[in-house]
């Protein structure tokens, strides 16, 4: 089977709600990391054959087919196709899955698989909320559904407390996971490692005044477990606080993808290779164990080893998603999120699978390291997971 390549990878600094990123339209937001893709490879923009862009709320400024509109945005000519898909937390990494796809395929040999969120313009939960609240339909879950699984309803905040319970996780483990997560994002930041990753985008601050846009905005450099323990639980008896749970972001994303040919015939230069794919489905109730089989089932099918594995990059909904992560699957905690996660960094939903992706080939490439592994937590309980090796 034919090779798929990373030969950029990009994102913008996240922004919070309401902060630094509020004033972007998410097309033009997700412009600016498909003109960057295309700048920093060189390649001629005619050249590409897709835009493949993940998404969540595809409502609002997020309707009317968002990749599409990504396109139209940017530099590249009318004549680049895009599609618009939605995996739910996955989206963007369910991109350059059907990226890499093509290209193994041999049917394509340039893919852009990119991801946009807006959380501050289309709230999350925007895309069936306002239909309920202008009377129309039901919702997304039909009885038939409710009626087979026994609920009333299917909610992440759910799952996440399922989890803690089943693992005996108390509210002081998942606090001090959310640190280290704010410490290592912090320490990252300092020392600049997502220099080479972040695209600049202008903004204008609260005194009216220019400038780029090149750090994350959600890092608490001053994190504390008295500060995290002084939050409330989103459930009287719970222990899922907003500390130790991902934070809503806005952002972009995406990894330019190419076959071998396309990079002698446009004398491209690769930082990473598709090693290996999956996704499974399971418990649509719990719905964040799923990082855990396909895990498995990755593993199981490119035959590497957990040991062959330099560091993985499992998405921080919750801290208990990547803590469930660690005790079923046995990896080294020294690997894992090592730039800290989404619970720090921000999880901007359809963004966040590139967004990782950029992350991790960065900083094995950074480390002289070969393989990582990146699986998250999806809606109705399914999870992507990807392997790639880092080329130097």
């Amino acid at each position: 089977m034919a090779e798929a390549y990373i030969v950029e990878a990009a994102r913008t600094a996240g922004g919070k709600r309401g902060g630094a990123l509020k004033d972007w339209h998410p097309a033009d937001l997700g412009a600016q990391v498909l003109n960057a893709l295309v700048d920093r490879s060189g390649v001629d923009p005619a050249a590409i054959d897709d835009v493949i862009v993940g998404c969540v709320s595809q409502v609002g400024e997020q309707s009317f087919h968002v990749g599409r509109n990504l396109v139209l945005a940017s530099k590249l000519p009318e004549s680049v196709p895009a599609v618009s898909i939605d995996r739910q937390c996955g989206s963007s990494q369910q991109a350059l899955h059907f990226a890499a796809q093509a290209v193994m395929s041999g049917t394509q040999d340039l893919v852009i698989a990119a991801g946009i969120e807006s959380m501050t313009r289309v709230p999350m939960g925007t895309p069936f909320m306002l239909p309920m609240q202008a009377g129309l339909g039901v919702g997304p879950w039909s009885e038939a559904i409710k009626d087979r699984f026994g609920v009333t309803e299917f909610s992440q905040f759910t799952g996440a407390e399922m989890i803690a319970r089943n693992y005996q996780m108390t509210r002081e483990t998942l606090d001090r996971f959310a640190l280290e997560s704010h410490r290592k994002a912090a320490a990252a930041t300092e020392a600049e490692k997502f220099a080479l990753e972040i695209v600049p985008v202008t903004v204008v601050d609260p005194e009216g005044q220019e400038r780029e846009h090149v750090r994350d905005e959600g890092i608490r450099y001053d994190a504390s477990m008295e500060g995290l323990a002084s939050l409330k639980t989103l459930k009287p008896d719970g222990v899922i606080t907003a500390g130790n749970a991902s934070q809503v972001c806005d952002g972009a994303s995406g990894l330019l993808i190419a076959s071998e040919r396309a990079l002698k015939e446009h004398g491209l230069t690769p930082i990473a290779r598709v090693d290996a794919l999956a996704v499974t489905a399971g418990d649509p109730v719990i719905m964040l164990m799923e990082p855990v089989p396909a895990t498995r089932r990755i593993l199981e099918r490119s035959g590497r080893k957990l040991e062959d594995i330099d560091l993985f990059e499992v998405n921080e909904a919750f801290a208990t998603v990547p803590l469930a992560w660690l005790h079923d699957i046995g990896a080294d905690p020294t690997r894992l999120n090592v730039n800290g996660g989404a619970i720090a960094l921000g999880h901007p939903l359809g963004a966040t699978g590139t967004k990782l992706m950029t992350t991790l080939v960065h900083e094995l490439r950074r480390r002289g390291a070969r393989f990582g592994l990146q699986t998250m937590c999806e809606g109705g309980g399914i999870a992507n997971a990807t392997i790639v090796e880092a080329l130097h």
